[in-house]
């Protein structure tokens, strides 16, 4: 599909001439990719090691034959060529943390990262937790695509100067992180805009193992998660908003692997898994990922969980929900008052009194594969 199709297929033109582009406009809509949950008590060691992510499936693994380079001239695709370059990334989360696990693994027959600036082999990736779309680096927030000018940039506002975008929006809503492949001397992230506590303790952290000089050919591991957010203001990370990895949640994300095979030259290979040129700075042209639930081989047949929320605290009142895991015919459950349900979500309204309560409540499920219960102790509180 060429750009002018693409645009118009997916995105809404208003009356005013603005482009109006909904969050689902992901590239790639004819693949899925997959985030590997870990179990909890198999979290990724940070450390540079591929150890902890022996136990992922083949399948969840992203290579070379997903990436185009999109920077070779038209007509005249890059080859693929494992000797040249070679790279393999896995994506992880783990349920109850808003952070996503990566491990790249890279062959390359030329490492470059002696200098002290941009110039320097790069892992980019861009994520959209909240599948919020639309351009994220302030270039982009001053130019809007139009039908009338795919492939350029039509500046529409002339009143947003490039300080207004820079501050007030790139890496705002999606993120943007330049990684070194390796660093040398320099910090292991460039991120796009102001909020760079976004890549640092306690939003990210990253390990590297490799034994190759600058110019040497060899394997690099790097090791790291980081946290999306879906509002990372400059003001600091005290008003930032992360965004909630939940099950089967659908994300925005995207990388390149900048491969640079001459200290002296700009010349590159830009292999991209969004096959956009542009995923960099605008997060509609990002692919999705899906967050998996735990693989069978980590689940119980039967599992208990529950939460509660009070829903009226004059009147002393609770909602619960089950959220067990496997397949479950029948629950019984004991609000810690003398009283219970066998509703799977039921809400209870708890007896008038003079202090506080702090029940201990319990839900017992029962299915084919037989039974599972959980108590939480004073967990449940009313006044």
């Amino acid at each position: 599909m060429n750009s002018l199709r693409k645009f118009t297929s997916l995105c809404l033109l208003s009356v005013v001439g603005f482009a109006v582009c909904p969050a689902w406009t992901l590239d790639r809509p004819d693949v899925t990719f997959k985030v590997f949950q870990f179990p909890p008590d198999k979290i990724p060691r940070i450390d540079g090691s591929d150890d902890d992510w022996a136990m992922v499936p083949e399948s969840y693994t992203i290579g070379m034959d997903q990436l185009e380079d999109t920077e070779a001239p038209a007509g005249h695709p890059t080859a693929r060529d494992p000797m040249d370059m070679d790279v393999k990334v896995k994506v992880g989360w783990v349920k109850g943390l808003n952070r996503l696990y990566f491990l790249y693994e890279a062959y390359d027959n030329y490492w470059d990262f002696s200098r002290l600036d941009l110039h320097n082999d790069i892992f980019e990736v861009v994520i959209d937790g909240d599948l919020s779309g639309g351009p994220l680096i302030d270039i982009y927030h001053r130019d809007v695509w139009t039908p009338e000018a795919v492939g350029a940039l039509a500046n529409i506002d002339p009143r947003v100067s490039r300080s207004d975008a820079y501050f007030s929006f790139q890496g705002v809503h999606a993120q943007n992180y330049h990684i070194f492949t390796p660093p040398g001397d320099k910090d292991w992230a460039m991120a796009w805009g102001c909020a760079q506590y976004t890549k640092d303790l306690p939003y990210a952290n990253h390990a590297y193992r490799y034994n190759f000089k600058p110019g040497e050919a060899g394997k690099l591991i790097l090791e790291f998660w980081i946290t999306p957010f879906d509002y990372a203001g400059c003001e600091g990370p005290q008003r930032a908003v992360e965004s909630v990895l939940t099950e089967n949640k659908l994300i925005g994300l995207s990388w390149a692997v900048i491969d640079y095979d001459d200290v002296n030259s700009n010349k590159r290979h830009f292999w991209n898994l969004s096959h956009q040129q542009q995923f960099f700075g605008n997060a509609s042209e990002l692919v999705g990922f899906r967050l998996m639930p735990l693989e069978p081989q980590f689940r119980k047949a039967i599992d208990a969980h529950w939460s509660w929320q009070v829903i009226d605290m004059e009147s002393r009142t609770v909602a619960f929900k089950d959220q067990s895991a496997g397949q479950v015919s029948a629950w019984k459950w004991d609000f810690g008052d003398g009283t219970g349900s066998n509703d799977q979500n039921p809400t209870h309204r708890y007896p008038p009194s003079e202090r506080p309560g702090n029940y201990t409540v319990m839900l017992t499920v029962t299915g084919p594969a037989g039974e599972s219960r959980l108590s939480k102790v004073w967990s449940v509180h009313v006044r």
